[in-house]
């Protein structure tokens, strides 16, 4: 992970943040830079999972050996909790939440969606750089696909997962918001933000569950295969940039064979 070495104090720290394309939290930051080869067996985990969705370490272990990786699942595990992701089946929660946070029932089984702002989804995923990572959240509405509000940040630190919450409540409400179970969606913080919202019903995938979150995770399938994968972001800032533009082409320009050849910003702004 790069670091963030440059700092101004006559320059306010929320224009230096902008100035650097990161999250505030990341100022304070200062990691250890990670070896080549950890970045290299991160970044083939994450086309793994975005393939394979459904595989757990033990299956991507497997996969990587088959590739000459000398590597087991001890340490597949690992990376798997440093990139925030964990399999989309029966077992082990690899986000683990704290004791006292507080999981919420899925409420989207037999549901019918037939609007805009009826259910939006949120969820993190990991963004390969040069040298290093990001991690993207986004919140999408069910019914059009619009992509609500988007963060980066360098950091698994909540603040952009709130920021990107609250940039989306510019839009409205929805009337059911889902999320998995992991940390960062089980939280106080999160729960008592949706909660400033009383009409929002809160929703959380089984675990187990594959379907449960489909429509963030075909578009995280969607951004890496047409995006991510066919660039090779050298910093934050390049990545942001180029992200953002997808983004922009998804909403605005990109037609949807589900939504009948329509934008997702058209059906959804209406």
């Amino acid at each position: 992970m790069g670091l963030v070495d440059w700092q101004d104090p006559d320059i306010p720290i929320t224009q230096q943040t902008e100035l650097l394309s990161i999250n505030r939290s990341s100022l304070y930051y200062k990691p250890t830079l990670p070896s080549f080869e950890d970045v290299a067996i991160k970044h083939r985990i994450d086309e793994i999972y975005t393939k394979f969705p459904f595989f757990g370490s033990r299956r991507i272990a497997k996969t990587l050996q088959q590739e000459g990786v000398n590597i087991n699942r001890k340490r597949v595990q690992r990376h798997m909790r440093e990139m925030g992701i964990q399999a989309i089946y029966p077992g082990p929660n690899l986000s683990k939440r704290d004791l006292e946070h507080r999981t919420y029932p899925y409420l989207l089984k037999g549901v019918t969606i037939n609007r805009p702002n009826q259910v939006w989804s949120i969820d993190i995923t990991y963004i390969r750089l040069h040298n290093s990572w990001l991690y993207l959240t986004a919140i999408i509405d069910w019914f059009s696909r619009y992509i609500i509000s988007w963060e980066l940040d360098q950091t698994l630190a909540i603040d952009f997962v709130l920021d990107a919450v609250k940039q989306a409540f510019h839009n409205g409400t929805p009337d059911i918001f889902n999320s998995d179970q992991g940390s960062h969606f089980t939280s106080p913080k999160y729960i008592n933000l949706l909660k400033e919202h009383p009409s929002i019903r809160i929703s959380m995938d089984s675990k187990g569950r594959a379907l449960d979150n489909i429509m963030i995770e075909r578009f995280w399938r969607s951004l890496k295969y047409e995006e991510v994968y066919l660039k090779d972001y050298d910093t934050p800032r390049i990545a942001r940039s180029n992200i953002r533009h997808y983004m922009d082409l998804y909403n605005h320009d990109r037609p949807h064979q589900s939504l009948d050849y329509q934008t997702p910003a058209s059906v959804y702004f209406g």
